[in-house]
């Protein structure tokens, strides 16, 4: 939820054999419940610029590539209470979702410049480029690739001084829990990095305010 401004060959272990494809690994720490902190950059050019974040899984359905949650923003510099949204996400399993995005004002071309920025795509880039992924068996892979979208402020207006139009271009480590992402909106600053760790809490989750999700 960035502030609202306008700035001018895969290996073989990883590409599936048939057309079956298999879903991304079952991460225990990617479950209902599970608690993330860490902060967003507001901006590529000024890295000092951030807010802390803290997020929570509230659902998740890995057959379908689906998972959903919420954000919650704090010391947002433009509002005077925490901004919290709810978000859901795709996750890339090259069943139900590929690499390519296909909406959001997101061209494939802006696709591999976003998981590009993240090292672990880059063993994938060649397959995905060829087809998108589609190819590519991910069942053992260290990494769930995601978009997160979100969908509404809970808890304030959408005079806020931030925007949900975007997304984020999300990549999970199954190892330890981290999450990295990257924000894509057209007319927002380029490339402002999500950097979140899987909490203590767990499934007991932050001490959010109470909030009613519709």
């Amino acid at each position: 939820m960035p502030v609202r401004v306008v700035e001018s060959s895969a290996p073989s272990q990883i590409t599936g054999g048939n057309n079956e494809h298999s879903l991304p690994p079952a991460c225990t720490l990617l479950s209902v419940g599970q608690a993330f902190a860490g902060t967003q950059n507001v901006s590529s050019l000024q890295k000092d610029e951030a807010w802390r974040v803290n997020v929570r899984i509230q659902g998740c359905d890995l057959d379908h590539g689906y998972l959903c949650g919420t954000m919650e923003a704090l010391n947002v510099p433009l509002a005077d209470t925490p901004v919290v949204t709810f978000w859901e996400g795709e996750i890339v399993d090259t069943k139900n979702y590929t690499f390519f995005t296909g909406k959001w004002e997101a061209t494939p071309e802006d696709d591999i410049r976003h998981w590009s920025k993240f090292s672990s795509f880059n063993p994938l880039l060649s397959q995905v480029e060829a087809d998108g992924g589609k190819s590519l068996d991910l069942s053992n892979y260290p990494y769930i690739f995601m978009r997160w979208k979100e969908q509404y402020f809970v808890n304030v207006g959408i005079d806020c001084g931030l925007t949900i139009a975007g997304f984020y271009y999300v990549c999970f480590s199954c190892s330890d829990g981290s999450i990295n992402g990257f924000y894509y909106d057209p007319n927002s600053s380029p490339f402002q990095k999500l950097e979140l760790k899987s909490t203590n809490e767990g499934r007991s989750g932050f001490s959010f305010s109470s909030y009613q999700l519709q």
